[in-house]
């Protein structure tokens, strides 16, 4: 396999962990059922950085309605409440010592709207690593050229394939989008 196809399949396997991201990210948006995988994009500020909320804390679905979070250092229970009244998916929490209880709201039409309005974010972000990666690849054949190693007609066709590619990635966040949105807003 020579260097150039290689580039190509790397961009390819990126574009495809930026989509499985998706996926995991969207998985999170249960509609109305709780789901610990909801609460995996939220970060705290913890020691001095910004850390995920199961990295502080052991977080369990204890009923269909409820999640608990068991925060592991009392001191960052504040910093993990703050962190999931400001994460916009609409979670109140409730807290009993080193124990925050989040109660899954019942989806009115409302509610609906903003997890359709989180899920457009969430694609909005992957749309963006895709084309971050897409800048990439394109750099990459650029340095080729430069270094004379391919020529500009040959990078004009990389540039254009690395386009194609992107492109169809794009289209398909957009029908990812498309498809949790509808079953957001069917349930």
């Amino acid at each position: 396999m020579n260097k150039d196809s290689e580039i190509l399949k790397n961009l390819k396997n990126k574009m495809d962990g930026t989509i499985s991201s998706l996926n995991h990210s969207l998985s999170g948006l249960r509609t109305g059922r709780a789901s610990t995988a909801l609460l995996d994009p939220i970060k705290v500020d913890a020691y001095g950085s910004d850390m995920f909320l199961n990295q502080i804390g052991s977080i369990s679905a204890p009923d269909a309605k409820t999640l608990s979070i068991q925060i592991w250092d009392k001191g960052l229970v504040s910093s993990a409440e703050k962190a999931i009244l400001n994460s916009g998916l609409g979670l109140t929490p409730n807290t009993e010592g080193q124990v925050i209880r989040l109660h899954m709201p019942n989806l009115n039409e409302e509610r609906r709207r903003e997890l359709v309005k989180k899920a457009g974010e969430y694609s909005e972000q992957a749309k963006v690593a895709i084309r971050n990666i897409r800048r990439g690849g394109i750099d990459e054949f650029k340095k080729q050229e430069k270094d004379k190693l391919i020529s500009e007609d040959e990078f004009k066709l990389y540039s254009q394939e690395i386009q194609k590619i992107t492109d169809d990635f794009i289209s398909k966040i957009d029908g990812i989008l498309n498809v949790k949105s509808k079953d957001i807003m069917s349930i």
